[in-house]
């Protein structure tokens, strides 16, 4: 029988092709008409378990409550939002204590520390061409206390496998000459030698191509209608093109999967999360950043990707709205601006992709990643927040192990 997975982004992609390679037959569905079109096509570019802690922190429910309204807010909540939202909010409060944020935040460093070796091996074998760089990621701090502050939870994380180095502002520079002109306004930095840049639409694709090359079938520009059960376990997915039978199916849809599972009863607490990212081209900024920056005070991160640079920030809870809010994403240019003087010389917003894409976000802030209670043969790889790119390899292989009754290899 035939295992149907539904939506080809990062992690849909990645599943398929752990699942073939162990000999499962696949079939793709997927509505966009490529691999990658949507929360995979411009997030952020970074691969890094340098950003493994979950936003289900201590003290940000008061945060958030703070910021309501305010258009400027690092994740703004929308008042529309809320009657929507209520459930997953306070599940989102009790993953919030010291005890669940770090355990939260280890699991997912196991998961991204798996997932970079994942991504490593498939591109060897496949030789996919997605712009990969790795020169490690630079973050800035412009105070003292806030640098000590993140040092400190990058030491935590350093001993259970996070490569990390505080530097001064001198070292930084030396990282990466472009932030010169701003070097009297840092505290110092934070590199990351061992994360990674790459376009994650490119390598989607490309791992599409691969999959499809190994016998997977896919079904673009295809909506799914219903996932079908008998006697509480799967048999078929309904699609606008006719029905698959199946006796799995994988829902791999980032936030849509919460919806779609919805209709058969099946509720996780996954929520969409909208941010914004810029890419324009390098063109004549010669001295455009080689290594990637996360500005810790301004909340964006600046990240080259290939020939084209990319600013990305903001985090705003509005539903499933895709549309990308101008001032906010202003907003995130004004603050690129300050670290980076030269950059206004350089793009042209008339020219630039702005775009919006929704973080599929759970209240602990790691992945669900497993078969449905209710459901036999339904199984859900969704929920992956902020770390989509830099978990997804790692969960496509972890799920087929699931699938497959094998011993996963990691916990």
């Amino acid at each position: 029988m035939t295992t149907v997975i539904i939506g080809a982004g990062a992690v849909g992609m990645a599943t398929a092709w752990y699942l073939r390679k162990l000999g499962e037959d696949v079939e793709v569905v997927e509505r966009q008409a490529a691999a990658g079109m949507e929360t995979s096509w411009g997030n952020g570019g970074v691969i890094h378990a340098s950003e493994v802690e979950p936003w289900s922190q201590p003290g940000m429910p008061k945060k958030i409550l703070g910021w309501l309204g305010k258009e400027n807010a690092p994740l703004l909540l929308r008042y529309s939002a809320i009657p929507h939202m209520w459930r997953w909010g306070l599940e989102f409060s009790r993953n919030c204590t010291p005890e669940r944020f770090r355990a939260n935040s280890l699991a997912n460093l196991e998961l991204a520390l798996h997932s970079l070796r994942c991504l490593h091996d498939i591109g060897a074998e496949c030789d996919i061409e997605y712009d990969r760089s790795s020169k490690g990621v630079l973050k800035i701090y412009r105070s003292a206390e806030s640098l000590d502050d993140a040092q400190r939870s990058s030491e935590f994380l350093a001993q259970h496998g996070l490569l990390y180095e505080r530097i001064d502002p001198d070292r930084a520079v030396e990282i990466e000459p472009g932030l010169r002109s701003t070097k009297s306004t840092l505290a110092g930095a934070l590199y990351f030698a061992r994360d990674e840049v790459g376009d994650c639409n490119k390598f989607s694709q490309g791992l599409a191509a691969a999959c499809a090359a190994k016998g997977v079938r896919f079904q673009y520009g295809t909506s799914v209608v219903n996932i079908e059960t008998s006697a509480g376990r799967v048999t078929g997915v309904v699609t606008s093109n006719g029905r698959i039978a199946a006796d799995t199916v994988i829902v791999a849809m980032g936030s849509f999967s919460t919806p779609i599972l919805a209709r058969l009863g099946v509720n996780i607490p996954v929520y969409p999360v909208k941010g914004i990212s810029i890419t324009f081209s390098r063109g004549a900024w010669n001295s455009a950043p080689q290594v990637p920056i996360i500005d810790d005070s301004k909340l964006f991160g600046l990240v080259p990707i290939g020939d084209r640079m990319r600013i990305s920030g903001s985090a705003e809870i509005a539903g499933y709205d895709t549309t990308p809010a101008m001032p906010r994403a202003q907003a995130i240019i004004d603050n690129a601006n300050f670290t980076f003087p030269e950059l206004k010389q350089h793009l042209d917003l008339s020219k630039a992709r702005v775009w919006a894409g929704l973080r599929p976000v759970s209240p602990a802030g790691t992945p669900i990643i497993g078969e449905s209670k209710s459901v036999r043969g339904l199984w859900v790889n969704a929920g992956h927040g902020h770390l989509g790119w830099t978990l997804a390899c790692g969960s496509g292989q972890v799920m087929s192990d699931l699938i497959l009754g094998r011993k996963p290899m990691i916990r």
